[in-house]
């Protein structure tokens, strides 16, 4: 097979260790040589003189909720904005929810949940975890992909899932679907306990599904019941941050199951919930000191993706569509969101609309509710009902406000640069709509602000976080390293110049700077910091 040469390179080989200037020698998908500036590199058939520029592994996305897109033959185009800042691997089945396993008589309801991550209909060829991996290397991922069982798939293909406490037979047979799916390779197990139908789980339910992990030696991820001061998933009687309240659940439900736990997205939605990082933090390394394997992942952005209807309290959408034509409900609501949006530190301008799935709606795309509100002269909640009724919850909004706003206030930069934090982009992306910047900046903007701006990383430890480390939360080895036998995912990329593009007012975010090469199993993906071909030399990553 043919052989590159990466030469004249500043290597930052994954591990942590102090970066040193060398060559990287790739054979076919596999690095079979990393030496120093003073030895003698071996021939190659192609030799690529980087200039000085740092060679590293390939970045992993610690939360991706890119396998719904996979299974199209045509997600390469979608894939490209991941590939174009570095990203070679993915972990995919976040929140909750996976393409798999799936039922015939529920698929129904899999089919709207999993309508928040997919762009392009496809056929659900696939029934269990194996036979939809089977479908990917069919296909052929553009990244690697290591596969999480969502706790609420398995859920919709144990049982017909209520919106309450699972009885034995439907708790048993979930159980089940979960077992089943990590003995066919899925990396671990996801919770989604601020969506349908993961809000409604009881602690002890969820303890019975962390064993099960745990049983596997596999970790369970969580999207929190609760990310602000004030929820809609806690009473608003409940005083205390419904944040804290949520992370010292799901602290105990790990102790309880001795399960390693990794949170997902740790941020601090709205203004007046930045104050609670501190206490969330410590809660985090008082659990780590006691010997609880926890950490979390986090990007470095202050708006974040999500539906329309995560914005609705569980008592709204228990009432289904009637819910919408109550008078009583929408003055509730609105008394509600007046109320606890206050008490958030949100405002209307917050909420900014990504996609919204109504053609002669497009218009609104990149507008905030507060500015479609005015636009339709309706109150803001009418306007956000509205939508959420004509897309049926599926319309993709930017929430602003995580843990930090655009001046530079709040504590993602104490997030970023916690020592139990990974990286991950948590993107939505879509042929059409306003796009979250993560998708296209995620790893260089940590690059360029944490480590090259402000210095609260350095260089070699914030690639580590971003390669082996990631990867070894779930058992992955053979890759997220720069040594001999490992897979050949390598970024080059230019230290002083990588950076994210930022979205402006009226101005989406654009490709990153600073991206030279991409490699993917020792396949150049990227060149010049553009997609190169149409190679598709992802794989999936069974374990």
């Amino acid at each position: 097979m043919a052989t590159t040469l990466l030469t004249n390179g500043r290597i930052v080989d994954g591990t942590g260790a102090p970066a040193f200037d060398g060559f990287v020698r790739i054979d076919g998908g596999a690095i079979v040589d990393v030496g120093r500036a003073a030895e003698t590199p071996p021939p190659a058939d192609t030799t690529l003189d980087v200039g000085g520029r740092v060679i590293a592994p390939g970045f992993v996305d610690m939360h991706s909720h890119s396998d719904l897109l996979l299974p199209d033959d045509g997600h390469d185009a979608l894939m490209r904005a991941f590939l174009e800042q570095g990203v070679t691997s993915i972990v995919a089945g976040n929140c909750g929810l996976s393409p798999a396993p799936c039922a015939s008589a529920t698929l129904h309801r899999l089919e709207r949940a999993a309508a928040i991550a997919i762009d392009t209909p496809f056929e659900w060829s696939w029934s269990s975890m194996g036979e939809y991996l089977d479908r990917l290397d069919a296909v052929g991922p553009a990244v690697n992909v290591a596969q999480l069982v969502g706790h609420g798939t398995a859920q919709y293909a144990g049982c017909d899932v209520p919106r309450g406490p699972l009885d034995a037979a439907g708790l048993a047979s979930s159980v089940a679907a979960v077992e089943r799916s990590l003995e066919e390779g899925a990396c671990g197990l996801s919770f989604g306990l601020g969506y349908d139908p993961g809000m409604y789980s009881t602690l002890d339910e969820l303890v019975t599904f962390s064993k099960v992990a745990a049983k596997h030696d596999k970790p369970v991820t969580v999207h929190l019941k609760a990310y602000s001061k004030v929820s809609p998933t806690y009473p608003l009687t409940y005083l205390a941050p419904h944040n804290l309240r949520a992370l010292d659940e799901m602290l105990d439900v790990a102790r309880r199951a001795d399960a390693r736990l990794q949170v997902s997205h740790f941020i601090f939605v709205g203004r007046r919930t930045w104050p609670t990082a501190e206490a969330a933090l410590g809660k985090i390394d008082a659990a780590r000191a006691s010997g609880l394997d926890v950490m979390i992942d986090a990007f470095p952005y202050t708006a974040g993706n999500t539906t329309i209807n995560v914005t609705l309290p569980y008592w709204f959408l228990a009432m289904g569509p009637a819910g919408y034509r109550s008078r009583a409900a929408r003055l509730r609501l609105k008394v509600e969101s007046a109320i606890g949006y206050r008490l958030v530190g949100f405002g209307w301008h917050d909420f900014q609309v990504m996609e919204i799935g109504v053609p002669e709606w497009t218009h609104l795309q990149g507008l905030s509710l507060e500015e479609i509100a005015r636009r339709w002269k309706v109150d803001p909640v009418d306007a956000l009902l509205t939508i959420s009724e004509r897309t049926d919850g599926g319309a993709l909004m930017l929430i602003h406000s995580y843990s930090g706003d655009r001046a530079g206030q709040g504590p993602i930069g104490d997030v970023l640069s916690h020592e139990a934090c990974l990286y991950e982009t948590d993107a939505l992306v879509r042929s059409d709509g306003w796009p979250n910047p993560a998708a296209k900046g995620t790893f260089p903007k940590i690059l360029a602000d944490q480590v090259r701006r402000d210095g609260s990383l350095t260089l070699e430890d914030a690639v580590r976080r971003m390669t082996s480390a990631s990867l070894a939360r779930f058992g992955i080895t053979d890759r997220g390293r720069l040594a001999k036998g490992q897979a050949a995912d390598v970024v080059v990329f230019d230290p002083d110049t990588i950076a994210d593009s930022p979205p402006g007012p009226r101005r989406p975010a654009g490709r990153p700077v600073g991206i030279e090469h991409v490699f993917v199993n020792g396949t150049e993906v990227v060149r010049g910091g553009a997609r190169l071909g149409d190679a598709r030399a992802g794989r999936v990553l069974r374990t």
